[in-house]
């Protein structure tokens, strides 16, 4: 443990460490991903199941850089009966960059490898940008209203990346991680928006329900993962110092009701009842959030 040092000399260390790492497994992923390409299906499963060791591999020497790094306490409730050969829809509130870290490290293999929907520019990220694409994230254009209405070309797009990768998600066991807010948090975001909740954006839900429709053959599961830091949100640069010292993390895992699984997406029955369901979800998080800030729990 290197907590003795110096916080911005524990920053330098720790930011050393993780771009050794990233830049070692990175380019070792790249090799089964460009052999994934060859269009043989038996092939392409066990190239994906050696993507996916050597990505766990990555995220658990991250946790082990952490370790050495940073004095943070886990307090995490939750990981009981978790599977890691099996299906799993996982949502969670976004404040920091931070919180992909937080997820990694708590969930690798205890469930199958955690797959995000991100934002298509950040396939261009250096290294890790292509790692992503190996790994089938799916890339999310994102297009605001203004954008579609000049552009009508635009819609649907998201949905089409999400059906495209729910294809490859069937043949072999995987996490389907959705941060539903869709950005993370941050005042000015929240004053935007004019959210109804005190800790939390608006849930946005044609994706998720969409991966439902796609794959609620596989998916009966979905884990609820609240993050809450109590030293308030952390910038990615304080938590490579080590400033970080508690992060609570509460997973809820939760049976998904068979009228959201395998159904018409765009059925307004639809589309009601999962927003009425994950609205409900909703403000029980940010209740809990609430509480947990006023009892600094």
């Amino acid at each position: 443990m290197l907590a003795f040092l110096p916080a911005p000399l524990r920053g330098v260390i720790a930011s050393v460490l993780l771009g050794i790492n990233t830049v070692f497994w990175c380019f070792l992923l790249y090799i089964p991903a460009l052999l994934k390409l060859i269009p043989v299906p038996i092939w392409q499963k066990a190239c994906t199941r050696l993507i996916i060791l050597i990505s766990e591999a990555w995220v658990k020497c991250n946790s082990g850089w952490m370790r050495l790094t940073q004095p943070t306490h886990w307090d995490v409730a939750g990981l009981e009966g978790l599977k890691y050969e099996g299906w799993y829809l996982v949502i969670s509130n976004h404040q920091s960059w931070v919180d992909i870290f937080a997820l990694q490290h708590i969930l690798t293999r205890r469930i199958p490898f955690l797959k995000f929907f991100i934002k298509k520019d950040l396939i261009w990220v250096p290294v890790i940008g292509l790692a992503w694409w190996g790994l089938d994230f799916p890339f999310m254009t994102r297009s605001t209203p203004e954008q579609i209405a000049k552009n009508p070309a635009l819609k649907g797009k998201d949905i089409e990346a999400t059906r495209k990768a729910c294809e490859k998600f069937r043949t072999t066991p995987v996490s389907v991680m959705n941060f539903i807010e869709g950005t993370r948090f941050t005042d000015g975001k929240h004053a935007k928006q004019n959210s109804p909740y005190t800790n939390l954006l608006k849930p946005k839900l044609g994706g998720t329900g969409f991966v439902l429709s796609t794959m609620g053959d596989y998916l009966h599961t979905m884990l609820d993962v609240t993050i809450y830091y109590p030293e308030g949100r952390p910038g990615l640069w304080e938590f490579m110092c080590g400033k970080i010292k508690r992060v609570k993390v509460e997973i809820e895992r939760i049976e998904i009701p068979a009228e959201f699984r395998g159904k018409d997406p765009d059925a307004d029955e639809f589309r009601l009842a999962f927003k009425g369901w994950m609205e409900e979800r909703w403000a029980a998080k940010d209740q809990k959030l609430s509480e947990w800030k006023n009892r600094k729990a």
